[in-house]
């Protein structure tokens, strides 16, 4: 269920209708492609984790492949992309409440979020698994009765409905109405609402089986995650025309508005909003394992490693909240203007985690197969579909270059890439020398 609710949150909700408004109904194919790299990715990152199951996942990995340098940089990378989610979510959920109280200033609901999941992360993990449960249940029931109406309405099973047949997805100027550079634009819009599902391998550590909590999630998870997102987004095409306004900027609620759902609006904003708060529970805890891990490998401060008597790393989860409560001030400031400022800082950092975890699986691979070692888990067709993975990820690399938006993004990630990895690298020779004084 972590896994299902880290992927499912407002990257479908509402970044299907941008991804349709570019692709038209080509935006299949790049749903198709984008799911079809994450399940590589997935399968990658399973084989390390059934084989070596750790809170600090792919940072350890990329640890153990490439050397301290790696993991360290990989590691609070990631670290940084959590907790700017954390207040990236909380910022939408604010917006989404302030809307529904324009009373209120949106920094008091920024803050009211922020306390509330940081108070649930502070629990025992049993605690934090049940609220993110619930949370998770949520946004899979809607989403799961949103295909079932959905798919009513396609054939005609509901009242005021008729078969709709093929006509919006071949009329409007074809399947292909903008062509395949339609199709690979639409893929770097919807490429990245995949990111979330790498979060399993993190929380599978303090399971009481990890490696078989891992195995059983990543199998089920992948095809669920797939039915849901490629499923959803053939019904907002067989039933609105691409190019009309509803399909562009709200598909969930106008195909809900068409099949007859009353007040559709408000319900798709409280399904929107539990997915922000999910995300936002889901991130911390995953944030704060990643530092945990860090500190315990020596690559952050040795603080953190405190536990507390229910097993709960409460320093690094206070560090991880702390940026969400400095949003606070800056929505106080400038409520328009902080969520656009926050994306762009994180830019493409997930895809920088996810090339980690294809080098360091071909890597470790290679050392497992040279020592003998029998891997109960095994990526499909390997070295080679590895090494599609690795350049699927290289062309959403090539694909950022050729839009502004997301150039400016690929930009902002090199450049904090490149600090972070100088700070490995002097925080690396450092440690060696004290080890070697």
């Amino acid at each position: 269920m972590l896994a299902i609710s880290g992927a499912i949150g407002a990257g479908l909700f509402l970044g299907a209708g941008a991804g349709i408004h570019t692709a038209g109904p080509g935006i299949l194919i790049s749903y198709c492609l984008a799911g079809l790299l994450m399940v590589l990715v997935m399968r990658m990152l399973a084989e390390m984790a059934v084989d070596q199951p750790n809170s600090g996942s792919f940072s350890v990995y990329a640890e153990k492949a490439f050397g301290r340098w790696a993991g360290f940089t990989i590691g609070w990378l990631y670290w940084w992309l959590l907790v700017v989610v954390v207040a990236a979510e909380a910022t939408g959920a604010a917006a989404i409440a302030h809307s529904w109280l324009p009373g209120v200033p949106q920094w008091v609901f920024v803050l009211a979020s922020m306390a509330a999941l940081t108070v649930v992360n502070l629990f025992d993990v049993g605690r934090f698994g049940e609220f993110e449960f619930w949370f998770g249940a949520v946004k899979v029931t809607a989403v799961v009765a949103f295909l079932v109406l959905g798919t009513l309405a396609v054939f005609g099973l509901l009242p005021d409905t008729h078969a709709v047949g093929l006509t919006n997805l071949t009329g409007h100027g074809g399947f292909l109405p903008n062509g395949i550079g339609g199709v690979m634009t639409g893929l770097l819009a919807v490429v990245f609402s995949f990111g979330g599902m790498e979060l399993v391998t993190i929380a599978a550590a303090e399971a009481p089986d990890p490696s078989d909590a891992v195995r059983r999630a990543t199998r089920t998870v992948i095809v669920r995650l797939l039915l849901f997102y490629i499923g959803s987004v053939a019904l907002m095409v067989l039933l609105l025309p691409w190019d009309s306004a509803s399909a562009t900027t709200s598909p969930f609620v106008s195909v809900l508005q068409r099949i007859g759902i009353p007040a559709s609006a408000g319900l798709m904003n409280v399904v929107v909003l539990t997915s922000l708060l999910s995300a936002l529970n889901s991130n911390l805890y995953g944030a704060s394992r990643m530092a945990f891990s860090l500190a315990r490998r020596g690559d952050a401060p040795r603080g953190l490693l405190h536990v507390s008597a229910t097993g709960v790393p409460r320093r690094a989860v206070l560090a991880s909240v702390a940026f969400g409560f400095v949003t606070v001030i800056l929505n106080f400031l400038a409520p328009d203007r902080v969520l656009p400022f926050l994306l762009n800082t994180i830019g493409a950092i997930i895809l920088v985690v996810w090339i980690g975890i294809a080098l360091s699986q071909l890597r470790l691979r290679r050392s497992a197969d040279r020592a003998g070692r029998d891997l109960t888990t095994r990526m499909w067709g390997h070295p080679w579909l590895s090494w599609t993975a690795l350049a699927g990820m290289t062309g959403v690399l090539a694909l950022m270059c050729t839009d502004g938006d997301a150039l400016t993004q690929l930009l902002s990630t090199a450049a904090l890439t490149v600090v972070v990895l100088l700070a490995a690298v002097i925080h690396t020779r450092r440690a060696g020398n004290r080890a070697n004084p």
